[in-house]
């Protein structure tokens, strides 16, 4: 059992009231699209707010519409399990859907962090993942599914594999390599 579990977040601008026609068809989806993230292999954990979703859930008020906005948090056990959640069947059908529902945002509105298995994210969290990936793009703090990190175990065993290899040890910035001699040199 792995260490950590990915955390994920995405936020989404409504094009009107979530009560309204416009958002009838998406409303409709919510309970068959969340029993299926429920059921899917690699599934941990969602927020949810009243009922049985977290469309009542509030956050990311600086990127809210009059209409207000949506958020989606849940854990995972790792990117390809959320991945093959968020690509296939019902959930990239109505997700074809979105830009009848929601309007277009210009800068991120999802981001991916690990998390130590069993810990729970926050709203408040997630608005930092997401902030801090506005404002340094991807890196291990905050990621896209496009552009993910290693879990911290899986990248300190690579940076450790890295540092214990000897033709990568260096001497004052300079690279020190091996010669077929055996003899070390710069």
């Amino acid at each position: 059992m792995s260490r950590f579990e990915l955390a994920q977040v995405n936020i989404a601008l409504l094009r009107a009231p979530l009560d309204s026609p416009v958002l009838a068809d998406f409303v409709a989806n919510l309970e068959p699209v969340n029993a299926l993230a429920d059921g899917t292999p690699g599934f941990v954990w969602r927020l949810i707010g009243e009922g049985n979703d977290a469309t009542s859930v509030q956050g990311f008020a600086a990127d809210a519409t009059a209409s207000g906005v949506i958020v989606n948090l849940s854990v995972w056990s790792s990117v390809q399990a959320l991945a093959d959640f968020v690509f296939n069947g019902l959930h990239i059908e109505v997700m074809r859907r979105r830009r009848e529902w929601f309007e277009r945002m210009e800068t991120a509105y999802a981001a991916l962090w690990w998390v130590p298995a069993g810990e729970r994210p926050t709203v408040s969290e997630a608005e930092r993942r997401v902030a801090h990936l506005r404002s340094h793009g991807p890196t291990p703090t905050a990621f896209t599914l496009a552009r993910p990190f290693p879990g911290p175990a899986a990248y300190l065993r690579s940076q450790s594999a890295r540092s214990a290899r000897p033709d990568r040890a260096t001497t004052g910035g300079a690279r020190l390599t091996r010669e077929r001699s055996g003899s070390a040199s710069l």
